[in-house]
């Protein structure tokens, strides 16, 4: 005879670890099968390295054009996924709906920011392997401490994943997808990812203290030229994750 209560329900939340682990797995998914994500995260960092590091058109200084370029575009992927393609991916699903029923679940919304950070850092480590086999094919000759480098992409996913958050949860779908790409084409040229600061003039100042020049920068300084930990770029890094972040804890909105 079957025991009183065996068949009965168990309603409640799972654990926290479980909840924030299988919506980064889902979220994951979701980028991968993006296509348009995949263009704008995986294709122009890739044809952007081997055409500027293949044809003589922008002056990078003395060496091979390749070891200037690979750690730019490195940190242009970065900010293609984190910032770029989740403001985006977040923006519509805000749109659509699937935000507002993911508040009425348990699932908190630290913990959903958590997840989307979590799936850009697996979409991120593909995009380094790819570019790093595309950059060694090229010539390419880095140096530096690995630390320092796994320290800069962590630090500069967080920041570019905060503001994306915060763009994505607080302007309608539409601006957000103009904002978006208007803000990847303008820190694509004026970030150091592809034209050197030194280009910029009296604006260099300024422009060192976006995250995407941080990043770049302090990419460049370690695999380039073998510099050690480059604090100052990390620590620009780090309050732009933490401003972006907290903003975005705040201010987003599930609708």
């Amino acid at each position: 005879m079957t025991a009183a209560g065996t068949y009965t329900p168990r309603p409640g939340a799972a654990p926290l670890p479980r909840m924030i682990a299988a919506q980064a797995a889902l979220e994951t998914r979701m980028l991968l099968r993006n296509g348009e994500q995949l263009l704008l995260t995986v294709v122009i960092p890739a044809l952007l390295l081997v055409l500027f590091s293949t044809v003589d058109v922008v002056d990078t200084g003395a060496g091979k054009p390749v070891d200037f370029l690979a750690p730019g575009v490195l940190a242009l992927a970065v900010m293609s996924t984190a910032f770029t393609g989740q403001a985006i991916a977040t923006g519509f699903e805000r749109r659509y709906g699937v935000l507002k029923r993911l508040a009425s679940s348990p699932l908190p919304r630290w913990a959903l920011m958590t997840a989307k950070t979590a799936a850009v850092l697996v979409t991120e480590i593909l995009q380094v392997i790819l570019l790093t086999v595309i950059a060694f094919a090229l010539g390419w000759s880095p140096h530096g401490d690995p630390a320092a480098v796994l320290l800069l992409l962590v630090l500069g996913t967080a920041a570019f994943s905060g503001l994306g958050l915060l763009m994505a949860g607080t302007l309608k779908a539409e601006a957000t997808l103009a904002a978006a790409n208007l803000v990847f084409l303008l820190l694509l040229v004026g970030g150091g990812v592809i034209v050197p600061l030194a280009k910029f003039g009296a604006a260099q100042q300024v422009l060192e203290l976006l995250p995407i020049s941080a990043l770049s920068g302090g990419l460049r300084d370690v695999l380039q030229h073998g510099a050690g930990m480059p604090w100052g770029d990390l620590g620009i890094l780090a309050v732009w994750a933490v401003v972006g972040l907290a903003a975005a804890g705040r201010f987003f909105r599930w609708e």
